[in-house]
């Protein structure tokens, strides 16, 4: 796109896990996801689809909180990478997202300011046999790493399965209008002049 290679790889080694992401921002939304969590998979899975971002992602680790984490630090920071300097991007995306039951909305700002608020309305303990309260960790890492502010909502829902799978979809779309090269911008996307 337009000459610019927005892609990232990053390596993230712990002594509790161990992570490789790679993005292709301009991608097709194609997906290669091993992360031993078969639920976090198939959220990134969606992740990759709705947001067009290729995600490539290959996780091993102790506990399936610590997976979670790191994935989500991880993916964050290979995004921050491929985005480089934010020049000329939509910087802002939202979406509201309807999946059977489930309505959820996202809305992001990728100004380098970190922050994320998450109401899901889960209900149960566990989701697809990933803790609910992970899920959410997932968001709550991935702000801060990515750089930028996430807010998602659902409004309601009675599956936590669709609730959150709704919001991810939410999240993808959002992510996708905020990285969309703005054709008639020359710089960066704030009357500051950087981001």
């Amino acid at each position: 796109m337009i000459g610019l290679s927005r892609t990232g790889t990053v390596v993230r080694t712990t002594s509790e896990t161990k992570v490789e992401a790679r993005v292709d921002i301009d991608g097709t939304g194609k997906a290669t996801v091993k992360t031993t969590i078969p639920f976090l998979d198939h959220l990134l899975f969606t992740l990759a689809t709705h947001s067009l971002v290729d995600i490539q992602v290959e996780a091993s680790g102790d506990l399936a909180h610590h997976v979670v984490e790191d994935v989500a630090i991880t993916l964050g920071e290979a995004m921050s990478k491929a985005l480089g300097e934010r020049e000329r991007i939509t910087r802002f995306g939202w979406a509201l997202v309807p999946m059977d039951d489930a309505l959820a909305l996202a809305s992001v700002d990728l100004a380098r300011r970190p922050f994320s608020s998450v109401d899901l309305k889960i209900t149960n303990a566990s989701i697809e046999g990933l803790k609910s309260e992970d899920v959410v960790h997932f968001v709550n890492s991935l702000a801060p790493s990515l750089k930028a502010s996430l807010h998602l909502r659902v409004q309601y829902g009675g599956n936590d399965h669709h609730n959150v799978e709704a919001a991810f979809k939410a999240l993808a779309l959002s992510l996708r209008q905020a990285c969309t090269i703005d054709a008639r911008r020359t710089g960066a996307p704030s009357s500051k002049g950087a981001v």
